[in-house]
């Protein structure tokens, strides 16, 4: 532990990650390799928090345009599907032997317990992943800012944003644009002035104004997390 480079971190993982070949929902494997990813850091006896998107199930804006919603009913649905996702990443992790607890940012007591920041805080003391479900539980707020909150609630060293087939932060979509940039290590004011769409301005402006670092990856190249918390050169650290 006194090697590592974070002892505490928070990790956000797209729900598009979640996806695999198809185009929505939850595909079994990529949820499996996600989990056995978080139990290497899990079993180097880092405190690991976890945050995942909603957008494999729906996508608030996007979809609640299309369905004639208005935002805020949209992202409570997207809320939900956060929910569904966490539940999924819950069951396989303890298939695996992991520890974890769901807390909710929206009361569903049946299934998760409601989000108490010194309880996710002493989950994490006695070495449980905690899962933090739903977001802010507001409307109009991304995942993205509830991982940067979350983070700051609980005094995460970092947090980690794992992408999906992205490995770092680009001056343009690389999936587009063959001649876009990576950039190793980049500062919050690039982000925010430069408009660079790798994640919510509110989470990274959260982020600058805590003093927690982000790095960027790609979370299908596998040992990333090891990696990180061995201080190897992974993606794109923001600081």
């Amino acid at each position: 532990m006194a090697e590592l480079k974070y002892k505490k971190i928070l990790l956000k993982i797209s729900g598009e990650a979640l996806l695999g070949n198809q185009q929505f929902g939850i595909d079994p494997e990529p949820v499996h390799n996600i989990c056995q990813e978080i139990k290497k850091a899990y079993d180097m006896g880092v405190q690991i928090a976890v945050v995942v998107g909603g957008g494999n199930i729906f996508r608030g804006m996007q979809n609640s345009s299309k369905l004639g919603m208005d935002q805020a009913s949209g992202d409570y649905v997207g809320m939900l599907a956060t929910v569904m996702n966490a539940i999924a990443i819950q069951s396989e992790l303890r298939k695996i032997g992991v520890d974890c607890r769901v807390q909710s940012a929206i009361d569903i007591e049946k299934i998760a317990e409601p989000y108490i920041r010194f309880r996710a805080i002493r989950h994490l003391e006695k070495g449980r992943v905690v899962i933090f479900a739903a977001g802010t539980g507001n409307p109009f707020f991304t995942t993205d800012t509830a991982a940067a909150l979350r983070a700051s609630e609980i005094g995460a060293q970092a947090m980690l944003m794992a992408k999906n087939g992205v490995d770092g932060v680009y001056s343009d979509d690389p999936k587009t644009n063959p001649n876009a940039k990576k950039y190793d290590k980049i500062t919050y004011d690039d982000i925010i002035v430069n408009g660079l769409k790798v994640m919510d301005l509110t989470s990274c402006a959260l982020c600058k104004q805590n003093s927690i670092p982000i790095t960027v990856f790609d979370f299908n190249l596998e040992n990333s997390l090891v990696k990180i918390l061995n201080n190897e050169k992974v993606g794109t650290i923001v600081e």
